[in-house]
C-alpha cells in the first residue's frame, strides 16, 4: 500500500472515525527527459531571481501572494498551516446526496483511498460504507489540506471509502452559453437519434464483460 498522505477524522455528528488518506492511482505513463539535440546533454532548468539576478537554490524559494501589481507579500508554510480552518484535521461530513446528482464536471481527478486508522475506527468505518452502498448516496465533505479547505466526496468501492476532490460551485463554469440557441427538432428525429444511441449501448456493455476476467474452475 502506498504510503498516508494525511491524517485525521471523519467527523458527522458525534462520530468520529479516525482515517488516513492515501493516492488512489498511481502513474505509469512514460516519461522522457529533455535533451540537446545535437550532443544528448540533459537540458536543465534554472531559477533566477529577477530582483537579484542571479540562481537561487530550493532552500531560498518561498510563497508570495500577490496583492497588487509589483507587490507581493511572503507567505510562510507555518503561516498556512496555522490558518484558523474547522476542518484543519477532520474531514466534515456536511451532506449525503444521491451519487447521480454529482456533476462529473466537479471532478477534479484527485482521488485517494480512505483507511480507517486502528481497530476502534473499523466498526463506524464499515458502518458508515454500508450505510452509504445501501442507500446509493455518497457524503458531501468538508476538508483543509495544504492551507485551503477543499470539498470532496466520498464513495464506496468494494467495500472500502474513496475521496474525491470537487470544484467548488464558483469553480465550474457555466455552459449553457454554448448550446445552440432556437434550433428546432420534431419528435421523429430524436426518435431516430435514440435508435443510433441503442447499438451504443449494447456495445459498451459487450465491451465492459470482455474485460471481466475469467473465473477458475474449482476441481472435484
Amino acid at each position: 500500500m502506498p504510503r498516508p498522505l494525511w491524517s485525521g477524522a471523519i467527523s458527522f455528528g458525534l462520530v468520529t472515525i479516525p482515517v488516513k488518506l492515501m493516492s488512489a492511482t498511481e502513474d505509469r505513463s512514460v516519461r522522457f527527459h529533455q535533451v540537446h539535440t545535437e550532443d544528448l546533454g540533459r537540458v536543465r532548468v534554472r531559477r533566477y531571481c529577477e530582483a537579484e539576478d542571479r540562481e537561487v537554490s530550493g532552500a531560498e524559494i518561498g510563497k508570495g501572494y500577490e496583492v497588487s501589481k509589483d507587490t507581493l507579500v511572503a507567505i510562510t508554510d507555518e503561516e498556512l498551516e496555522q490558518m484558523p480552518l474547522p476542518t484543519a484535521k477532520a474531514i466534515e461530513i456536511v451532506a449525503f446526496v444521491p451519487a447521480a446528482s454529482i456533476d462529473p464536471v466537479r471532478l477534479t481527478g484527485d482521488s485517494y483511498l480512505v483507511q480507517y486508522d486502528g481497530q476502534v475506527a473499523a466498526k463506524p468505518y464499515v458502518l458508515i460504507a454500508r450505510a452509504l452502498a445501501r442507500n446509493t448516496k455518497v457524503a458531501i465533505a468538508k476538508l483543509a489540506w495544504h492551507g485551503r479547505e477543499r470539498l470532496v466526496l466520498l464513495r464506496v468501492r468494494d467495500g472500502a471509502l474513496i475521496a474525491h476532490v470537487l470544484k467548488w460551485d464558483d469553480e465550474v463554469r457555466d455552459p449553457s452559453e454554448l448550446a445552440p440557441k432556437e434550433t428546432k427538432v420534431t419528435d421523429s428525429e430524436i426518435d431516430e437519434a435514440l435508435q443510433l444511441v441503442a447499438p451504443a449501448k449494447k456495445t459498451a456493455k459487450k465491451t465492459a464483460a470482455a474485460k471481466k476476467p475469467a473465473r477458475r474452475q474449482r476441481g472435484a
